[in-house]
């Protein structure tokens, strides 16, 4: 069993630039913030605990990069609003990442923005987080999307960040080509998609070499629980269970959680990968952060690595 400090530490995984900006590799997703439904539906967050655990990352345990979006809200509560709350007067060493092209009216129905339309959505989340611009903001890719041009939308983003309503952009549920395509635009700071230990395949891994040859923070997300929705921290298994075994006599090993061990997993497959696991309980934040102390070994990635999945 190995040592970790009492108090975890977000600068305990190394950093990672996004254009200008440092951040440590351990950062936090802001969508569970906002209830057990995250999307409208479900029980909403106790709003308290949520500053709480908002505070508690950023001012006790270092985390300077938090990734939000508008469309995160449930029926009572709004990440951006929360983080607002929470932090403001934010630290200079703050980084806020959000993401436009999907949006969610009042009831919850979601919509997808036009070129045109992506202006109000950045000033929406600039209006909720109380800010003069956003530091970094992710083109999200529609589902219906993953195989046709960004071009136009990425432009429209680029021409926000001439403007400077935008510090840096990424993309997010793209593929390799979308990136190229991103690239031919402006420059691009990082790429946010699902990956995680027991859902990764070719095209995935492709993504994160490419990414790592250019420079580009990979971001995954749904990290811990694999192919399924995220669910906190705490959460272990994939899908289908394949790795559970393996994953639990790894944590064994090192006194950790499941929960820990994938997000370990994920922090070791480069330098340029960045954690951003959510969780609206301080206990699993403190669980969470302390992962990114946790080295796992050669062996033991290999025992975690399942078979590359094929197209």
């Amino acid at each position: 069993m190995e040592h970790r400090s009492a108090r975890p530490s977000a600068d305990a995984a190394g950093t990672w630039t996004l254009g200008d900006l440092t951040v440590n590799r351990m950062g936090l997703g802001a969508m569970r913030l906002t209830g057990s439904g995250a999307f409208h539906d479900g029980t909403p967050s106790d709003r308290d605990r949520a500053v709480a655990v908002l505070r508690r990352a950023v001012h006790e345990f270092g985390v300077n990069h938090i990734d939000t979006a508008a469309f995160y809200f449930s029926s009572l509560r709004s990440a951006n609003e929360l983080i607002n709350r929470a932090l403001a007067p934010y630290p200079d060493d703050l980084v806020i990442t959000t993401k436009v092209w999907p949006g969610r009216d009042p009831s919850g129905q979601w919509w997808w923005a036009r070129p045109e339309q992506l202006r109000g959505q950045v000033e929406e989340n600039i209006r909720q987080l109380g800010l003069e611009h956003l530091d970094v903001v992710n083109l999200r890719v529609p589902p219906s999307r993953r195989d046709g041009s960004i071009a136009e939308h990425f432009g429209a983003l680029a021409r926000l960040r001439e403007a400077g309503l935008v510090r840096h952009l990424g993309i997010s549920n793209a593929t390799a080509a979308q990136l190229a395509e991103a690239r031919a635009v402006a420059p691009v700071v990082c790429v946010q998609n699902a990956y995680g230990l027991g859902a990764a395949d070719t095209r995935d891994r492709e993504l994160l070499r490419v990414c790592g040859e250019s420079g580009i923070a990979f971001v995954p997300f749904f990290a811990i629980a694999g192919k399924r929705r995220e669910a906190g921290a705490g959460g272990s298994g994939t899908e289908d269970g394949t790795e559970d075994e393996a994953v639990r006599a790894v944590a064994r090993a090192h006194g950790a959680t499941p929960a820990q061990v994938r997000l370990a997993w994920t922090l070791r497959q480069g330098p340029h990968v960045l954690a951003i696991p959510g969780t609206g309980d301080p206990d699993h934040l403190a669980e969470n952060v302390a992962a990114g102390s946790l080295r796992l070994t050669d062996d033991e990635t290999a025992r975690l690595d399942p078979p590359v999945a094929r197209d």
